[in-house]
């Protein structure tokens, strides 16, 4: 899935300078992915530790990290399940009045079939799940797959926040629902779908990842049509673009964010804490130093690369091609 902020491509470096500052071995050691998104790193820790604990506020990156992260065994007899939804025809349902093309809202998310097949396919799911057809891991592998396999035929620039004028040729291909992959581990895993400074409160660890929001772009606004088909819960759409209410985090506004990040660093049961920013965020690297230096020996680690593009709007306050990120690391005392 292409993921504002997403940690892919920088994964090997995270990796090198979290294990060699941890105090013990990876495999002695809990790691926690506080504001998770995809979970592509938690994902990338998932066989190298003891045990993760990954955590996002928005619902679909719950969906997705309940089976990437907290799946962990086989599962077994799945295939006839995928093998059922895409054969299913599509119906006439929320998505596709609200989000498809010819839809009564206007909208062109989704061409006609693949919205229909959208409601089709996730009515489904939540019926077997109500009639206890399948249990809750499997509940959370299918609607994983159903949102990456949706996230390939939207008729969007990368992000929800916006629709094409015209369907895009890979907006016309039909969706077909491939299973998605992840990791077998013997140890079981811990996910959570809470506010970060409050879920802070609560948890322990070794190692304390965080890649929070770095500008004034909500996550809830630009995902909110994955928000909508994992919650599945019907609402009165607003505006062009359909949004419901959505969670606006402390961590896009100005005003807010360096409190609500000392209070993270404060709280964090934590010994060894890694924090991914980078030069485009509402924090300057030097406030955050100012922070974490309070709390114990810190260290700074940089890394150019190049940035991820949701489209060409040539009203973007950053143009350039490459950023440097910054990688905070706090031995907390």
């Amino acid at each position: 899935m292409n993921y504002i902020g997403s940690k892919r491509k920088l994964l090997p470096w995270i990796t090198s300078t979290i294990t060699e500052m941890a105090p013990k071995p990876l495999k002695e050691l809990t790691f926690c992915d506080l504001f998770a998104g995809t979970g592509i790193v938690g994902r990338n820790f998932k066989p190298k530790v003891k045990q993760v604990i990954a955590n996002d506020i928005e619902y679909y990156s719950y969906v997705l990290l309940k089976h990437y992260i907290g799946n962990h065994q086989p599962l077994e007899g799945v295939q006839r399940y995928f093998d059922y939804l895409n054969d299913l025809p599509g119906e006439n349902g929320f998505i596709a009045n609200q989000y498809g093309e010819n839809g009564a809202a206007g909208r062109l998310f989704f061409s006609a079939h693949n919205a229909a097949k959208i409601d089709a396919c996730r009515s489904q799911i939540e019926h077997w799940m109500r009639t206890k057809e399948i249990n809750a891991s499997l509940y959370f592998y299918l609607l994983a797959s159903l949102l990456e396999s949706v996230d390939k035929i939207a008729n969007t620039a990368s992000v929800y926040g916006a629709y094409l004028k015209k369907l895009k040729k890979t907006a016309q291909k039909e969706l077909f629902i491939v299973p998605v992959e992840f990791t077998e581990t013997t140890a079981a895993h811990q996910v959570y779908h809470e506010d970060a400074n409050q879920l802070i409160k609560t948890i322990s660890g070794d190692i304390l990842y965080l890649d929070p929001p770095y500008n004034a772009r909500q996550y809830g606004a630009n995902y909110h049509l994955l928000n909508t088909i994992a919650t599945y819960k019907p609402f009165t759409p607003k505006g062009k673009t359909g949004l419901p209410d959505y969670h606006k985090s402390r961590y896009c506004k100005t005003r807010e964010v360096l409190n609500a990040f000392e209070s993270l660093i404060r709280e964090a049961q934590f010994s060894h804490l890694f924090v991914s920013y980078n030069n485009e965020g509402l924090m300057p690297a030097e406030e955050i130093k100012a922070v974490m230096q309070k709390y114990g020996k810190y260290r700074l680690v940089t890394k150019r690369y190049q940035r991820f593009k949701a489209d060409k709007d040539s009203r973007r306050t950053h143009k350039a091609n490459r950023t440097t990120e910054y990688l905070h690391c706090l031995i907390k005392s």
